[in-house]
């Protein structure tokens, strides 16, 4: 195994790894916000607020994107699996 194959499969697990979880930590990231400036707004300070919407919306994502990012983990898995008689010569 070369190092450009090494370098190639880390970088595709990375972007992988990218695809599956910006989606759920983007839509996280947006709820956070939004609760947090409601939050400033009306001067609640309450850390647990912000749990139950940022859930919600990961689980919403999830359902939502889940086919997508299946397909996404398939074609990972394949490609792995696929190249693995290449990669051990």
């Amino acid at each position: 195994m070369t190092e450009e194959m090494v370098i190639s499969i880390g970088a595709e697990a990375i972007k992988t790894t990218v695809f599956l979880a910006g989606p759920m930590l983007a839509a996280a990231m947006v709820v956070g916000i939004l609760v947090s400036v409601m939050q400033a707004v009306t001067q609640i300070n309450e850390a647990t607020l912000t749990f139950i919407p940022k859930m919600v919306a990961v689980i919403l994502v999830l359902s939502v994107m889940a086919p997508w990012m299946l397909e996404i983990l398939q074609h990972y898995a394949f490609q792995m699996i696929g190249n693995a008689g290449e990669w051990v010569r």
